[in-house]
């Protein structure tokens, strides 16, 4: 699958995870398959303020490239400045944060709280868009709760304004990490979009890979907490 010139020759993806996906772990996984790694979530605002902890978050080897440069935050202005200046660290791809569920996140309106206005998810990816010439990309979720599955509705904003990619977790933002992935929401998504979708969600080997892929029909799929502990 292609994501604007970017090659991956299988669509296997290591997914972004705050604390875990640092720069060794990342090189590990490229080393044993990931085509696509990256970074933690960063916090846009303290991009912009120059925060020095935020920036060793961003460093990038060259080792692991193609490597994803992932943000939050719910500011247009604010992730566009971001955005660029990530490019300090020469990111092969921006992707927009709008799925993380950490209570934190979620209570300053970044992360799954994006999920609430697709608008805004579309706003977030025209502003960086125009900011970087770098592929932009927005990992999300199939929606706030059960009764709000609105993944396909944000998925076409995105792709609407820009999105290169959109990779889809089918838990709610609700169910944080309990119960299980639907992956009829992300088949919903790839029928709708014309734009690769990468599906995700309690990939733990290559059967549930491969199984989840069947499933959805998906580009490409991401690996997230299965990859931890024992990667390899």
């Amino acid at each position: 699958m292609k994501i604007a010139h970017l090659d991956f020759p299988h669509g296997l993806f290591l997914a972004p995870m705050a604390g875990v996906t640092d720069l060794p772990f990342r090189a590990i996984c490229k080393k044993y398959g990931a085509e696509g790694v990256f970074t933690e979530m960063i916090s846009s605002r303290a991009l912009c303020y120059h925060d020095k902890k935020t920036a060793e978050l961003a460093v990038i080897a060259e080792t692991e490239r193609p490597c994803f440069l992932q943000l939050f935050g719910s500011d247009a202005k604010c992730m566009a400045d971001a955005a660029l200046l990530a490019l300090a660290f020469k990111p092969d791809a921006i992707d927009i944060n709008a799925g993380c569920p950490a209570p934190k996140i979620v209570k300053s309106g970044d992360g799954s709280a994006l999920m609430k206005s697709p608008t805004l998810c579309g706003e977030l990816v025209a502003a960086v868009k125009s900011a970087v010439s770098v592929p932009v990309t927005v990992k999300i979720r199939a929606g706030i709760d059960a009764e709000h599955i609105n993944a396909v509705d944000v998925a076409l904003e995105c792709e609407k304004n820009g999105a290169d990619c959109v990779y889809v977790h089918g838990r709610t933002r609700e169910q944080l990490y309990s119960g299980s992935s639907d992956p009829t929401v992300i088949a919903a998504v790839k029928a709708a979009l014309k734009i690769p979708v990468v599906a995700n969600g309690d990939v733990t080997d290559a059967a549930s890979a491969t199984a989840l892929l069947e499933k959805t029909g998906a580009d490409g799929v991401m690996v997230a907490r299965g990859a931890m502990g024992n990667p390899w």
